[in-house]
């Protein structure tokens, strides 16, 4: 498959802003503003679509909706990036309604996480980069209180490179203060030290192409005809994340059993894991050990490097990763690094 990078952003170009999931800016305005604000402020102009601040019952009765925001995003040749206000959990029913003609002839930055999860998977099977990243409310609003994160952010969209490296974030956080106490808007619970990411197992240097997300949403996609086929998993370097509900290690062993009943773990290079939000550190260990006891052990991967506890996903600050771009995971030095430039 051809791989195709959309263009990087310039001062003054127009980002469109979507709600393809919960209509999170209709309930907590004030949050969802900090972020646009944030946006602002980097010089860019935003452009709310009529889905953006639609009432969260309204835009969750109307699927239809939310995919003709998105397909009208991505042939506006006036918008240079696409992103989502916030995640959710019902995204996959706008998938049959986007129109894979126009969103594949028109490839543009699109950012989000968890839920936008879906949206990433069906631009990914039309061979467009898109970049795993912060949504409005969750990420960008709470940038002013992590200037790394913000510069970490801004770097990926603004000036990309040959070659990048990441590097742990030093501390993190999980999770916001309730968003209902608008004097707290903008801030992150209490930081946490990073201890750095953990090799599970595996050894040497692996390269494969970018992808992941959210694994509780590819849960509900895996059944779905928006589902990559056997051949896309060849070489992939793959990471999952879990989300805010935060399933348990035994669960999550239940769905890790589910990829490898499709032989995933039998054709990806390496797999990559984030911090799982509200674990406590028990549950951490826990889960580490599912990871090895189910892909090492019951389906025989003990040769794949597992690395854990990375920066991505539910926590703050994560990394943004570029869907679909080559790079490498060395296991002896513990780093991650793109090989290729994720924009044109």
């Amino acid at each position: 498959m051809e791989i195709v990078k959309p263009e990087r952003l310039h001062i003054d170009d127009s980002v469109a802003i979507v709600s393809p999931s919960w209509g999170g800016p209709s309930v907590f305005p004030h949050i969802y503003e900090l972020g646009i604000g944030l946006l602002q402020r980097w010089g860019l102009q935003v452009v709310e679509y009529p889905t953006a601040r639609m009432a969260a019952a309204e835009l969750a009765a109307k699927p239809q909706l939310r995919a003709a925001d998105i397909n009208r995003a991505f042939a506006d040749p006036s918008i240079k990036a696409i992103i989502a206000a916030i995640g959710g959990d019902d995204s996959h029913r706008i998938l049959p309604y986007l129109d894979a003609g126009i969103i594949a002839a028109n490839p543009k930055i699109l950012m989000g996480y968890s839920d936008t999860s879906t949206l990433h998977t069906f631009c990914q099977r039309l061979g467009l980069v898109t970049l795993h990243g912060p949504s409005v409310m969750a990420g960008f609003a709470q940038m002013a209180a992590m200037p790394d994160y913000a510069a970490h952010v801004k770097e990926m969209l603004f000036r990309p490179v040959a070659h990048y490296r990441y590097q742990p974030y030093a501390a993190y956080s999980d999770g916001y203060p309730d968003w209902r106490q608008e004097a707290k808007a903008g801030q992150v619970n209490e930081p946490r030290a990073h201890e750095g990411w953990r090799l599970l197992q595996g050894e040497g240097v692996v390269e494969g192409r970018l992808f992941g997300g959210c694994l509780d949403v590819f849960e509900g996609l895996q059944t779905s005809a928006f589902w990559p086929q056997d051949d896309f998993w060849n070489d992939r370097l793959l990471f999952l994340e879990t989300s805010e509900e935060a399933p348990g290690p035994e669960l999550v062993a239940e769905m890790l059993r589910g990829w490898g009943r499709q032989g995933i773990w039998q054709r990806i290079a390496g797999l990559m894991v984030g911090r799982a939000a509200r674990y406590d550190d028990a549950a951490k260990l826990a889960l580490d050990r599912v990871l090895v006891d189910v892909i090492g052990g019951e389906f025989g991967r003990r040769d794949m490097p597992i690395m854990s506890s990375m920066d991505v996903g539910h926590t703050d600050p994560q990394f943004v990763l570029p869907l679909g771009v080559r790079a490498r995971l060395d296991c002896a030095a513990k780093s991650l690094e793109l090989t290729e430039s994720w924009l044109a």
